[in-house]
């Protein structure tokens, strides 16, 4: 994962909420039809209605922090579920202090 498109994911506030949302998906998400919370990930379409945004750009915010290693989707039917990638963030969080 390279540092610049790490730090550029997390430079934005919604992405950030993102993020600690999907910590503890249980206690930020409504149970959904399809799929787990936790073994499976969150809907897309959970994520973007506590957003409060568009479909579209949801997608983008979830798009850059897939880009970057921080989640994964996986497919369901016609949905993608997002869950964090602790191993990827671990790596991306010693990368970074190695810089400093």
């Amino acid at each position: 994962m390279a540092l610049e498109a790490g730090f550029k994911a997390l430079a934005n506030q919604k992405r950030l909420r993102i993020m600690d949302w999907l910590k503890e998906p249980t206690a930020h998400f409504r149970p959904q039809v399809d799929g787990d919370l936790v073994k499976d990930g969150v809907c897309g379409v959970l994520i973007t209605e506590k957003l409060g945004v568009s479909q579209p750009t949801a997608s983008e915010h979830l798009r850059v922090l897939v880009d970057a290693g921080f989640l994964t989707g996986k497919k369901i039917k016609q949905w993608i579920f997002y869950q964090r990638d602790e191993k990827a963030i671990a790596a991306f969080i010693k990368a970074a202090k190695a810089e400093v």
